[in-house]
C-alpha cells in the first residue's frame, strides 16, 4: 500500500469508500434510515468537484492505493472557518478508510502523509471536525497527536442536528 494524490479516474472509488465508511463509522450514531440511502453515485458529482479543485500542494486529496484499489483518502485545504487564528492553518476536511482496513495502519499511514503534505505546503497547524459522539475516531486523532481545541459547532445530516468539535495540532517536526 502506497499514498499518492487522488486522478480523476479516482472519483467513483473515493465515493465508495466515502459511503461504507459513514454506514459503518457512524452506526448508532446518525439515523439508520440516513446511513441505508447513501448511496456511492450521489457523492460522485461532488468528489468530480472536489478532484478539480485541487491546487497542489494547498488543496487536494490523497489516497491509500493497495494493488491499484482505493482503501481510503484525506482531502486537505486551506481552513475554511471564520476564526482569527486561520491563517496558516490546513484543513483535514474528509478522512475516511474501508471499513474492513480499520485498525490495520492505513489510517495512520494516511494521516501521517496528509500532515507531512500541509506542512510542506508551509501550513504551521492543521484543523479538522469530527462528530463529538465518535468516540473511536476521537480516540484515534488523539493518538496521533491531535487535541481538542475548544471549538465546537452544530451541523444538520439529514434531518439531524448533531455537535462536531475541532480538533487542531501543531505541523512542526
Amino acid at each position: 500500500m502506497y499514498v499518492r494524490r487522488a486522478v480523476a479516474g479516482d472519483v467513483e472509488p473515493i465515493a465508495r469508500v466515502h459511503v461504507l465508511a459513514w454506514q459503518a463509522g457512524y452506526r448508532g450514531l446518525l439515523p439508520q434510515s440516513l446511513l441505508d440511502g447513501l448511496r456511492a453515485e450521489q457523492r460522485v458529482p461532488r468528489w468530480t468537484e472536489t478532484l478539480g479543485r485541487a491546487a497542489w500542494p494547498h488543496r487536494g486529496t490523497l489516497v491509500a492505493d493497495d494493488a491499484g484499489a482505493v482503501v481510503g483518502f484525506v482531502d486537505l485545504r486551506p481552513a475554511t472557518d471564520d476564526d482569527p487564528h486561520a491563517a496558516g492553518v490546513g484543513e483535514i476536511s474528509s478522512f475516511y478508510v474501508l471499513p474492513a482496513l480499520w485498525r490495520q495502519g492505513v489510517g495512520r499511514v494516511l494521516m501521517t502523509a496528509a500532515v507531512r503534505t500541509l506542512a510542506t505546503a508551509g501550513y504551521t497547524s492543521a484543523a479538522l471536525w469530527v462528530l463529538e459522539s465518535n468516540q473511536a475516531a476521537l480516540e484515534f486523532y488523539v493518538c496521533l497527536g491531535w487535541a481538542p481545541d475548544g471549538s465546537v459547532r452544530d451541523d444538520v445530516m439529514g434531518h439531524t442536528v448533531v455537535r462536531d468539535v475541532r480538533y487542531w495540532r501543531s505541523l512542526s517536526y
